[in-house]
C-alpha cells in the first residue's frame, strides 16, 4: 500500500486549517480520506477522530496539488473512492438548518421532461417500431419483436443454488402478501341499512424491472407476486434485453413462477410508454409499478396525467438508507449497511445518525473506506458518499425525530433494545430492527416488499403491497324500513346543499302512495 497526504486547500499566509486528502493506493484502487489540519504543521495530522498516525502531512501550493492529483490518476488503472462524509451536530443547528437536511439532491425534471416527452409521443404514434428504434439506440440491441408471451417460453436453466434462493424468496414474499388479504365485512349502521367494502383486482398491470447498471430479478418477484395473489388478469413485465436480445434468465424464472403473462423486452421511458398506451404487441395496462431511473420516473409522472388513463404506484427517486447506530453497534456492520445502499448508484443517498456518545465515527469511516475499496461497484458507492452525511444526535429521541423528518426509504435501527423504538417511527418505507437485520434481507427474501417510497415521499406514501394491486368498491343495500329510517336525514342534507333532485330521489320513494314502492 502507498499512502500520500496532499493539501487540497492551502490558505496562503494563514493560520486557518488546510484541507488535506490522504490517498491510499492498494490493489490498484485509490481511496481518499479528508481531514482539516493547521496549515504548515508537520507530524501526525488528525484524520477523522485521530485514527491515522502513520503518515506525515505536508503542504504544497494549490496549483501544484491539483497537478499532483492529475499526474497521480492519469494513466493509472485505479479507482477513486471518496469515503469522507459531511457531518452535523443537531444540537448546534437551528430549526431551519435541521429542516434543510431533509432535502435530497435536486433533480432537474424540466430538462428530463424535455427528453422524455418526445419519446412518450413517439411511442404513442409508432408503437412497436418506436420501441425497437429506442432499444437499438439506447441498449444497442436490435429486436425482431418486442413482446414475448411467457407461456410460450421454455423454462430457463438455473444453477440449483440460485433457483433455491429465488424459491425461498418467492415463498416468503407470497406468505407475507397473502396475509394482507382482508375479509369482507358487512356493517348494519341502522336497521335495514347495510354497507360493505369489497376488493377487486386491477385487471391489467405493468411491472417495470430495471436493468441499467444491474439486472434486478428480485424486483420481478416483488411486483409479480402480489399481482398474482390479487388475481390480475394481464401482467406485463418490462425489462431491458441483454446484449443478445434475450431476457435475463433469472428474471424469466421469477416471471414464470409468479404468473406474468407478457414480457416487454424494453427499458426506459419507451417501455413505460408502451405499457401505458399499448402497442400492436404490448397490451395496454391500467396501472404501472416499479422503480427506475429519472427517465423512467419522468415517464410515469407524464403518463399518469395524460390521455393514457394510467395510474402509477408512487413517485420514485434514488435509493436511500438512514442508519441509526449507538455505541453497541458493530462499525463493520454499519459500514456494510451504508455501502449496500450506496452501491446502487452515484445518486443514492446514505445517512448515518449516531445516537448518544461513544460512537467512533472515525472507525466507521475507516471501515467504509476499506470495504468500498474492494467492491466491484465501489465507484458508484464513492460518488454516493460524496453527497451523504453523518448526523450526531444527543439520544435516541433526537435521532428518531430526525429520521421522521427525513422520512427515509430504508431505516435501520442498530441500537441496543431496538424493538422498543419501533412505535416511535412515523415516516419510513421499511424498517430494520437490531444488529441482525441488514437492509439486504428486505431487498431480497424476508418477505416484505422492496418497492418503497423515496425522496421523502415516505411521509405520505407506503410501499407496494397487496392493496396496490386491488381497488376497493363500497356497497350499500337498504330495505324499505331502512330508507324510511335514514331517508328524512338524507332529504334534509340535500335541501341544505340545494340539490333538489337528490332530495326527490328519496322523497318520491317515501310517498304515502304505497303503490309507488316496489315490494
Amino acid at each position: 500500500a502507498i499512502a500520500i497526504a496532499i493539501a487540497l486547500e492551502v490558505p496562503p499566509y494563514s493560520d486557518q486549517p488546510a484541507l488535506l486528502a490522504l490517498l491510499v493506493i492498494q490493489d490498484r484502487r485509490l481511496w481518499m480520506d479528508i481531514a482539516s489540519v493547521p496549515f504548515g504543521r508537520c507530524g501526525h495530522p488528525v484524520f477523522g477522530t485521530q485514527r491515522s498516525r502513520l503518515f506525515h502531512a505536508f503542504s504544497t501550493p494549490r496549483d501544484t496539488n491539483h497537478l499532483c492529483l492529475r499526474r497521480l490518476c492519469a494513466g493509472s488503472k485505479v479507482q477513486l473512492v471518496q469515503c469522507a462524509m459531511r457531518s452535523y451536530r443537531l444540537s448546534e443547528l437551528t430549526h431551519v438548518e435541521v429542516d434543510g437536511l431533509k432535502a435530497r439532491p435536486r433533480i432537474d425534471f424540466s430538462s428530463i421532461f424535455n427528453v422524455v416527452n418526445p419519446i412518450v409521443d413517439d411511442v404513442r404514434s409508432r408503437g412497436d417500431a418506436a420501441v425497437i428504434d429506442y432499444t437499438t439506440r439506447f441498449d444497442k440491441v436490435v429486436l425482431d419483436k418486442t413482446v414475448e408471451h411467457v407461456g410460450d417460453l421454455p423454462d430457463p436453466e438455473l444453477d440449483p443454488a440460485v433457483k433455491e434462493a429465488f424459491d425461498v424468496a418467492y415463498d416468503n414474499i407470497y406468505a407475507f402478501h397473502v396475509a394482507q388479504k382482508s375479509p369482507e365485512r358487512t356493517i348494519e349502521n341502522m336497521k335495514g341499512v347495510r354497507c360493505k367494502r369489497v376488493a377487486r383486482c386491477v385487471s391489467s398491470v405493468g411491472l417495470y424491472v430495471p436493468g441499467g447498471t444491474a439486472v434486478l430479478p428480485s424486483t420481478a418477484l416483488m411486483l409479480s407476486v402480489p399481482a398474482q395473489i390479487a388475481g390480475c388478469k394481464t401482467v406485463v413485465l418490462a425489462t431491458p434485453p441483454g446484449r443478445d436480445g434475450r431476457i435475463c434468465k433469472e428474471v424469466l424464472y421469477c416471471a414464470k413462477k409468479a404468473g406474468v403473462t407478457h414480457i416487454l423486452k424494453a427499458g426506459g421511458a419507451q417501455a413505460i410508454s408502451a405499457m401505458a398506451w399499448g402497442t400492436a404487441s404490448c397490451p395496454k395496462v391500467e396501472k404501472i409499478f416499479g422503480p427506475g431511473n429519472q427517465y423512467v420516473t419522468a415517464a410515469k409522472m407524464i403518463l399518469q396525467n395524460s390521455e393514457a388513463m394510467v395510474s402509477i404506484d408512487m413517485p420514485a427517486g434514488p435509493s436511500e438508507v438512514l442508519v441509526i447506530a449507538d455505541k453497541h453497534a458493530n462499525p463493520v456492520h454499519i459500514a456494510a449497511d451504508l455501502l449496500s445502499q450506496a452501491e446502487h448508484g452515484p445518486d443514492s443517498q446514505v445517512v448515518l445518525v449516531t445516537a448518544g456518545e461513544g460512537v467512533d465515527v472515525g472507525v466507521i469511516e475507516n471501515e467504509i473506506s476499506k470495504q468500498c475499496a474492494i467492491l466491484p461497484r465501489g465507484e458508484f458507492a464513492s460518488k454516493a458518499l460524496s453527497h451523504s452525511f453523518i448526523v450526531f444526535a444527543r439520544d435516541m429521541i433526537e435521532a428518531i425525530s430526525f429520521s421522521n423528518l427525513y422520512a427515509p426509504e430504508h431505516l435501520i435501527i442498530n441500537v441496543k433494545d431496538a424493538d422498543k423504538w419501533e412505535e416511535f417511527v412515523e415516516n419510513a418505507g421499511s424498517v430494520f430492527l437490531g444488529q441482525w437485520s441488514p437492509e439486504s434481507v428486505g431487498d431480497y427474501a424476508s418477505g416484505t416488499n422492496h418497492v418503497l417510497p423515496t425522496y421523502g415521499y415516505a411521509r405520505m406514501y407506503g410501499g407496494v403491497s397487496l392493496d396496490s394491486f386491488v381497488k376497493h368498491i363500497t356497497v350499500q343495500s337498504l330495505t324499505e324500513e331502512g330508507l324510511r329510517s335514514l331517508g328524512p336525514y338524507v332529504a334534509k342534507m340535500a335541501e341544505v346543499e340545494g340539490l333538489e333532485a337528490h332530495k326527490r330521489a328519496v322523497t318520491l320513494r317515501l310517498q304515502d302512495n304505497e303503490a309507488a314502492l316496489p315490494k
